[in-house]
């Protein structure tokens, strides 16, 4: 019989979005799972179901789940759609024949018990890993929010347990980033809740030291036991450059002197919070300019994270439903091109000239995209409010261009600049640039997680 400090240490991983979601988040979901078992890390997640993904929000990578581990055992506990049911005939028993009843007791769960839709989660997952934890005991849980549900589960398996825990904050659940302000007024058992689960984590994490410092100063009692840990960026899924291809003149297919047009490049989901309409109007103000003439800004993505986002998302952009201009306006140069599996990014960076960072929210915001962005040595332009927290991680960067502004003339003028950078790269110079982002390699930023887990579970 092996004693115990033979065997793999085994982690609960409370992690709603995982492969196959495409959430913002799942990278860092993906990434921390894998270190852990490459770490020698026995891993198991809770995470949503797969009717959720596919039927009610249709957010699926199913390429993603390739590059899970296959040694990661993942468990689906049940999701109550309550707030995602609009036809009778999907209702419950319940709600059908007693409607009233039904909305009194979920909205008493939201006011009284857990204050998020995705609690049933939360509870189901609990009762699944008890079940796990009486065959085999874990000994340590990761939380990871949002859903912010996560962290009542950890919460209330260690109460159940005492198996210590660690809340990791992908997001902020009290703090409102997009506007800078408390998302609960005072009173809300949101503030009791996220008090009680930090009081008994072992730690806490945040994506950046500007999250990490408003708690810290809200949660004082708890501030020794919180860390950063940054995203990064993805080694196994972004292609490296090839030999000599750049930084070489971007010339015509013909062969002429005459340069090609520069393809500008966005990748990430495109959402209503992002400067969209300074973009675009920036980047018909850039293309004016003889170095940008006939240049394109392709955006690679999907149009929001629900069913019914794109239309609204083309109609801002100025773009039909083949992802062109609509007739009638003026061509802004903007071009999308659908979305991209993240098996297939790192093609996409290396088809690009110049990439454009586009970031909604103030200065809590940093945006796994911008790590990747980096690794690739191309030219990056900011479209974003000036001060938020990827500005930090940006510094040092040799080929980042900042209007530190969203004024569209002053975006213009940084996306001829980024232009004219590309057109005159050299191998050398990108080489520098990436040299930039090792720093922030998904290994480099985990390192330090998984050795305070490991403190935490041999204390």
């Amino acid at each position: 019989m092996k004693n115990r400090s033979d065997r793999r240490p085994r982690v609960l991983y409370l992690a709603f979005y995982f492969p196959p979601s495409r959430a913002s988040g799942v990278y860092r979901a993906r990434a921390t799972a894998n270190h852990l078992v490459e770490k020698g890390w026995d891993v198991t997640v809770c995470a949503a179901p797969l009717d959720f993904l596919y039927d009610v929000i249709g957010s699926v990578d199913e390429e993603l789940s390739k590059t899970v581990d296959p040694s990661i055992r993942v468990e689906r506990p049940s999701l109550n759609h309550y707030t995602w049911q609009h036809d009778l005939r999907e209702f419950s028993w319940l709600r059908r024949s007693f409607p009233l009843m039904a909305k009194r007791v979920y909205q008493f769960s939201q006011t009284k018990l857990f204050p998020e839709r995705y609690s049933s989660w939360a509870w189901a997952s609990v009762v699944r890993a008890l079940k796990l934890h009486s065959k085999k005991r874990f000994d340590v849980v990761i939380a990871t929010g949002n859903p912010f549900a996560s962290f009542g589960a950890a919460w209330m398996f260690n109460k159940l347990t005492g198996v210590p825990y660690v809340m990791d904050y992908r997001d902020s659940w009290t703090l409102e980033i997009f506007q800078d302000e408390p998302a609960f007024p005072e009173g809300h058992i949101a503030w009791g809740w996220e008090k009680r689960m930090l009081a008994k984590a072992s730690a806490s994490v945040f994506v950046n030291e500007a999250l990490r410092g408003w708690h810290a100063e809200r949660y004082p009692d708890v501030a020794d036991r919180m860390m950063v840990v940054p995203n990064g960026w993805d080694p196994d899924v972004l292609l490296p450059a090839e030999s000599g291809a750049a930084g070489e003149p971007a010339v015509s297919e013909a062969g002429q002197d005459q340069p090609r047009p520069l393809k500008f490049a966005y990748l990430g989901t495109l959402t209503a919070k992002q400067p969209l309409d300074e973009m675009a109007e920036a980047f018909k103000i850039a293309r004016r300019h003889p170095d940008l003439a006939d240049a394109e800004l392709q955006l690679h993505g999907h149009l929001g994270f629900f069913k019914n986002s794109p239309g609204a998302l083309r109609a801002r952009l100025g773009l039909n439903e083949d992802g062109d201009h609509l007739e009638g306006v003026e061509d802004n140069g903007l071009r999308y091109l659908g979305p991209v599996s993240k098996t297939e990014v790192g093609r996409v960076y290396e088809d690009a000239d110049v990439l454009v960072f586009l970031a909604g929210g103030g200065r809590y915001v940093t945006s796994g995209k911008i790590f990747e962005y980096m690794a690739s040595g191309h030219p990056i332009v900011s479209v974003h409010q000036p001060g938020i927290a990827a500005q930090d991680v940006l510094d040092g960067y040799p080929l980042w261009f900042n209007a530190n502004s969203l004024d569209v003339d002053a975006l213009a003028a940084s996306m001829v600049a980024a232009g004219k950078a590309a057109r005159d790269l050299t191998p050398d110079q990108r080489a520098v640039a990436q040299q930039h982002a090792q720093t922030y390699t998904r290994e480099a930023t985990l390192i330090p997680f998984e050795e305070r887990l490991r403190e935490i579970v041999g204390s």
